[in-house]
């Protein structure tokens, strides 16, 4: 009997696919409107989950390509330019099929920060040319060569403040089409044509390492580095707003980065450095620092004469006065947050007891005078209400004692 087409099934091998989801979609645009604040590859990963394995590139294709357009918000752009990569991450980047779409986006947005550099400004979408640099230089086939990029959340990346030589107009990966105009393009001669590529190769080195050096100081915010990373960071990329966290997470780092900071001819001189120094904490590292820094010879320049002086004396005149009252001021809030159940610890104790014996030992180096009102009479206050303490007690004492 035959089969009639109300009951005909077709093969099992061509039935029609399902269309994706809404719920997929919903899924992704809710992962990318909400993941700023996560790592990188945290995200990538969840966009894993989220999204069935043979539907991933149609919806990178429909969901996350538009994203790369210049009117989304550049923390979401470094998100799917970094997801973009990730989902053929562990393959060379030149195979990954969304290289070129990634390629157009560096060109186009270099071009406009270059433009608004030329115009004496900084572009916003400075941090994702170098987001978009680091995936193109990556290879996923050699680990040394990864990106270094996912354990940061876009919204690190993206205000992370980039030093001059990773700006937009120093990044310049060669796609294999710019390769062979620039080798068409190049002089005939043999040697001109070597020192072209010579100074190309150098240039892409130099922006290589600065760019490891970055990402090493990006880590360093987080998490203590090892002596072979604490080899390779340059103080040339850290800025005043790194300096704190870097501080505090890798004290080893402290004096020979400081000491290369306030000796560097940077545009912005010590200033902003010594700033950072006056608000650290009252704690064993920050004192270590200060003392190793009031007893530095390095030469530098003087902030008020414009002449030579040493880090000694400049972080004396300059810092010291403001690093004793701001640590008070910590201590005292401390106090208050202990005596509110804010706190358990005993960061109040071991704060005072670290800062009065700071401040013996600058006395004993004759760097404060006890006589003076101008250097202990604050000091003075503080010992005399936390008498209860022994090294309180003790430098009151001394402190009492210079008066007559």
């Amino acid at each position: 009997m035959m089969q009639t087409a109300s009951y005909y099934q077709a093969p099992l091998a061509v039935k029609p696919t399902a269309p994706m989801g809404d719920a997929t979609r919903t899924n992704v645009n809710h992962l990318l409107a909400g993941a700023f604040s996560t790592p990188c590859s945290t995200a990538a990963h969840a966009f894993m989950q989220i999204v069935p394995p043979l539907s991933r590139f149609q919806v990178a294709l429909d969901v996350l390509m538009p994203m790369l357009d210049s009117s989304v918000d550049i923390t979401q752009r470094i998100l799917v330019s970094y997801i973009l990569y990730s989902l053929y991450a562990p393959h060379p980047i030149a195979i990954n099929p969304f290289k070129s779409v990634l390629y157009a986006t560096f060109v186009r947005e270099r071009e406009a920060a270059v433009r608004v550099a030329n115009a004496g400004g900084i572009s916003d979408n400075e941090q994702l040319v170098w987001v978009l640099w680091k995936i193109l230089k990556g290879d996923g086939s050699d680990a040394t060569h990864l990106p270094q990029i996912g354990p940061f959340s876009p919204n690190t990346l993206a205000r992370s403040p980039l030093p001059p030589k990773l700006r937009a107009a120093n990044l310049t990966p060669d796609e294999e089409g710019s390769v062979q105009r620039t080798l068409d393009n190049a002089p005939r001669n043999g040697t001109e044509a070597g020192w072209s590529a010579e100074g190309r190769n150098d240039r892409d080195e130099e922006s290589e390492s600065y760019s490891r050096a970055a990402t090493l100081l990006l880590a360093a915010r987080e998490r203590v580095l090892s002596l072979a990373e604490q080899r390779l960071t340059s103080p040339s990329v850290i800025t005043s707003l790194d300096l704190s966290s870097i501080l505090a997470t890798n004290p080893a780092l402290g004096h020979p980065l400081v000491t290369s900071l306030l000796t560097s001819n940077s545009e912005t001189g010590p200033e902003p450095y010594l700033d950072v120094l006056k608000h650290l904490p009252p704690t064993l590292p920050s004192f270590d620092l200060i003392g190793r820094l009031l007893r530095d010879s390095t030469s530098v320049t003087d902030i008020t004469t414009g002449g030579k002086t040493t880090i000694a004396d400049l972080v004396r005149t300059e810092m010291l006065g403001w690093f004793i009252h701001e640590c008070i001021m910590w201590l005292d809030r401390a106090e208050q947050d202990e005596r509110e159940g804010n706190i358990s610890d005993d960061r109040f104790a071991k704060g005072v007891q670290n800062l009065c014996r700071f401040y013996s030992s600058l006395i004993k180096l004759s760097i404060v005078d006890p006589a003076s009102d101008a250097d202990s009479a604050e000091m003075a206050h503080f010992t005399l209400r936390n008498s209860r303490f022994e090294e309180a007690n003790s430098l009151y004492r001394i402190l009492a004692m210079g008066k007559f």
